[in-house]
């Protein structure tokens, strides 16, 4: 997703291309793939998909503010869900986990400030419940969108609940651009993270676990993420540090694919990263781009999951413009068709559509063609089953009626009843 600032606005590196670009086994794969040919729900085979993200960190999308009542709040989730469908949506990625904590009772994490304005306090109903219920009487695929390791947008640890797995354990997390984190090198950070995830797939029926691009976090010039001491203490072999940190992503990737498939087989796992993998000047598997790399940057290796297979679906952020020098969509869009060719993995596009009607972007993005012309190019490789846009507010607001010129090119089944799998 594109970086949020405190206010909920769209801001940061992923406006544009951040920055200039600058193992050890993982565990045993698991694939979306069913002995007798079937996959997962979430990816099935000769569906279009499309896709809506709805965030709820910082009141973006859902709820509109903090506070609401329970009332209120349902009666927007529904209406969103309605959105959906008249928007002719196939499936709803809902932000359920924004910052270490909850849009459901977890007994890992505490209740999300977006519902009441304090973490931790009750809301009065379950809006994670709720959503699967309603999303699948309406014929649409929910997936739980959860944010691996963002903590919170201060470092004032005692502005957390008092119940905070981070209260509790001071040591798991850093203080890194005046924000927490989670440290992903903890061995018992990746447990409780995938168990506080795993809870929404095991109490609910959900479509699908969907993660999104914050792994290590976003660089920032000058500085460098405070894990020195956690690499001397479990680096084990390693003498990268990125390769260390590289081999921590894989591990929280591999591991959770390997427990839902255990869990819940017929729930699909899948990851919306950056992008960019890696530029060809780096790395000759990269793409022709000069763009910042989750490789190198946030220690993603996103093309090895989908080759793995721990992963049934990659919804990467194409976020920029055809013919935009660094990161070219029609450039990135083939890369990516080669990347999954043959895996199994399904590909969708995640679309920019906030920057459709934004002054401060390019002149293509005051063009109501452009997403069209995405659709069409999809359309061009056999692999791309469908686009997801970011996100809830502007699907609701379609500036220019791009949205709507873009689903005319591709019009995917309306969603008029539950959908299920023998």
């Amino acid at each position: 997703m594109p970086p949020i600032g405190r206010r909920g606005f769209v801001a940061g590196a992923a406006l544009g291309v951040f920055g200039a670009g600058a193992g050890a086994p993982a565990g045993a794969a698991a694939t979306g793939v069913w002995p007798d040919g079937g996959v997962r729900r979430g990816a099935r085979r000769g569906e279009r998909f499309r896709g809506v993200w709805i965030a709820t960190v910082y009141n973006r999308d859902f709820p509109s503010r903090a506070g609401l009542t329970a009332a209120e709040q349902r009666a927007e989730l529904i209406d969103l869900l309605d959105l959906a469908v008249r928007r002719r949506m196939t499936a709803v990625m809902l932000q359920v986990r924004p910052s270490a904590d909850a849009l459901w009772p977890s007994p890992y994490e505490p209740w999300s400030q977006c519902l009441t304005g304090a973490q931790g306090g009750d809301p009065g109903w379950d809006p994670l419940g709720t959503a699967v219920t309603e999303a699948h009487a309406r014929g649409l695929e929910l997936h739980a969108w959860c944010n691996p390791y963002r903590v919170a947008g201060h470092a004032d640890r005692t502005r957390l609940a008092p119940n905070h797995p981070v209260r509790l354990h001071p040591e798991w997390a850093v203080v890194f651009d005046g924000r927490l984190f989670y440290d992903p090198g903890l061995p018992a950070v990746r447990r409780h993270v995938q168990d506080a995830m795993l809870d929404a797939v095991r109490r609910y029926d959900v479509d699908a676990l969907h993660l999104d691009d914050y792994f290590y976090p976003y660089p920032v010039a000058g500085a460098a993420f405070p894990d020195a001491e956690t690499f001397r203490a479990y680096g084990g072999g390693f003498t990268d540090l990125a390769a260390w940190r590289r081999n921590n992503v894989d591990l929280l990737v591999s591991e959770t694919s390997a427990r839902i498939r255990a869990l819940k087989p017929r729930v699909a796992f899948g990851i919306s990263p950056f992008g960019v993998w890696r530029n060809a000047s780096t790395d000759p598997l990269g793409s022709d781009t000069r763009a910042g790399a989750s490789y190198d940057d946030q220690y993603a290796d996103s093309r090895k999951w989908v080759k793995e297979r721990w992963v049934d679906y990659v919804v990467p952020q194409l976020y920029w413009n055809i013919g935009y020098e660094p990161a070219d969509y029609a450039t990135l869009v083939p890369w990516w068709d080669a990347v999954v060719r043959g895996t199994g993995v399904r590909l969708y596009l995640g679309e920019a559509l906030y920057k459709v009607g934004d002054p401060a972007q390019p002149a293509a993005w005051q063009d109501p063609q452009e997403l069209a012309r995405h659709v069409r190019l999809g359309k061009e490789h056999p692999t791309v089953g469908g686009h997801c846009y970011f996100a809830g507010r502007e699907v609701a607001a379609d500036r220019l009626g791009a949205l709507t010129t873009a689903i005319a090119e591709d019009p995917a089944p309306h969603p008029t009843r539950r959908r299920r799998r023998a």
